[in-house]
This record gives C-alpha cells, structure tokens and sequence, in this order.
C-alpha cells in the first residue's frame, strides 16, 4: 500500500505497527529525511499539493485540518485528500469536546479569541504552557479553527464519519472513504 500521510511525523510509522509499501510524507516547511527506505518526505502545502506528488491508496491525516487556516483553505485541504487516493483517513478533534486538546484547557474553544489569548497565558498545561506574550498566544488561538460534525460531513461528503470517544463524549471526528 502506498500512503500519503499530510501534516505526519515519521516517528509515527516506525512505532506503528505496520509497514506499509510506501510512506509519502507531505509537510509545510522544510522536512528531515526520512528514516527508512520505505519513506519519503516531501515539503509541500496540502491545499495547494506539488505537482508530481505520485499516487497513492490511502491519504492519511491526524489533527492537521484544524491547522491549515479558515474555511477555503479547508475546502482545498479536503479536495486535496479525496483526490489523491481512493481512500482516506482524516481525524480531526471535535469543537465540542469539553477540553481543547492543544492547550487542555476545559471550554477554551468556545471563547472569544482574546479571552483565549488571555487565559493561556496564564494557564500552567498543555503545547503551549509558559508563554506568556498576550501577541505570540493570540495568534496561536487565531492558527487552530476546531471543526464539528458538520463542518465535517460538508469537507467529506462521500466518507463515513466515525466518531473517537473518551468514555461518552466525543474527542474526536474521523472522516473514513473506502473504494468500493
């Protein structure tokens, strides 16, 4: 199997378990080799791919389209995906979780991008504990748009949407195609 893994680490493949054919990894910025001879490592923008990426059977994705910034960049992130492969896996955290997952703090998400700026600078846990400038946190709250159910189904609209759960609640969303 070949695999496009967007917004990946290497690291997680050599622990995984399995070994696909091929791992391609796609990433914004510049990229370490990749480790084994199984993998590639490719800089590129998911919504907007470089041209002679390859093909693929699986595009894989964890926690990056909450990244990629705003509503059309999503779009493109998510044509990106269904194009390159006739199946995917892409997992996002779900908005109404009671904990954002980036800074662990209970409901952050649900506040007005000032008060989040606010409160991480002051809160003691999670990515981004000890920083302390009000500018550098509020552009950190601005970069992460968590998505719901719906937002979901509309980016995926030919996958099954499978929810990941921490006891009863809804930690997460994974939008799974299988080609027939």
């Amino acid at each position: 199997m070949r695999v496009l893994d967007v917004g990946g680490d290497a690291r997680s493949w050599t622990v995984a378990g399995v070994q696909p054919g091929h791992v391609t990894i796609l990433n914004v910025g510049s990229v370490p080799d990749a480790p084994e001879p199984w993998m590639s490592a490719v800089e590129g923008d998911a919504c907007d791919p470089p041209a002679g990426l390859g093909e693929f059977d699986l595009v894989f994705s964890n926690s990056v389209i909450e990244h990629v910034g705003g509503h059309w960049r999503r779009e493109r992130f998510a044509a990106t995906v269904r194009d390159l492969a006739p199946n995917y896996w892409v997992q996002t955290p779900n908005r109404y979780f009671p904990v954002e997952p980036h800074f662990l703090v209970p409901g952050l998400q649900l506040l007005p991008y000032a008060a989040q700026a606010a409160v991480i600078t002051r809160w003691p846990v999670g990515n981004y504990a000890g920083l302390t400038q009000a500018d550098i946190a509020l552009e950190r709250a601005m970069a992460i748009e968590l998505l719901t159910k719906a937002q979901m189904q509309h980016y995926f609209p030919d996958a099954v949407l499978t929810p990941e759960r921490l006891g009863p609640l809804v930690k997460s969303w994974i939008a799974i195609r299988t080609a027939a």
